[in-house]
């Protein structure tokens, strides 16, 4: 790969984390970072989440780690608004049966991705969120897509005319996973 060319990488932080979860692991974001950075040549990794206050210390850990943090403002859906009918005793909630936050981030991934098309040459989409589709096919249009990595085998069938940029963060699994060092030494 040219050295010279600029590669940016657009994370979408909930679909990795809970695809890769629902396969019994979770990525390690220091090797995540320094395997884009080898493997693709990334210069930028934007991180997008959504801001829950208690996690500052985890936003720090991603920056420090070489992520650009783009933070969504979340909804506690925990919280019942005020036209909500009140449930009778021992009635669940629709809010209770709910995730109890909510920060999509989709529209803020999309507007940074075209924000800052004229500064990188490819780009990397993670996420396996058909949402994404119209900007994929865009970069893809305008000879932008490098690759579009789904944190699994199970991704949007709409990526299917892109099949030849799809590479699957799982591929990766024994390279980027998180291992808890303490329950590793128990386990030795």
């Amino acid at each position: 790969m040219n050295s010279k060319q600029q590669v940016y990488a657009f994370i979408d932080s909930q679909n990795v984390n809970v695809s890769t979860q629902k396969f019994g692991w979770k990525v390690d974001w220091r090797k995540f970072r320094r395997f884009l950075k080898d493997k693709y040549g990334v210069d930028q990794a934007f991180m997008f989440i959504g801001y829950v206050p208690e996690f500052q210390d985890m936003y720090e850990f991603l920056h420090d780690a070489g992520y650009s943090v783009v933070l969504k403002p979340t909804f506690d859906m925990s919280k019942p608004r005020e036209q909500v009918a009140q449930p009778q005793p021992g009635e669940k909630t629709e809010h209770e049966e709910k995730k109890p936050v909510k920060g999509n981030v989709d529209a803020e991934l999309v507007l940074w991705a075209m924000k800052e098309l004229k500064n990188y040459d490819k780009a990397i989409i993670i996420s396996g969120d058909g949402d994404f589709f119209c900007l994929v096919e865009y970069l893809e249009q305008q000879g932008k897509l490098l690759k579009v990595m789904p944190p699994n085998v199970h991704y949007s069938s709409l990526f299917r005319p892109y099949e030849r940029y799809i590479d699957h963060l799982g591929n990766y699994r024994r390279d980027l996973a998180y291992r808890d060092k303490k329950s590793f030494k128990k386990n030795r």
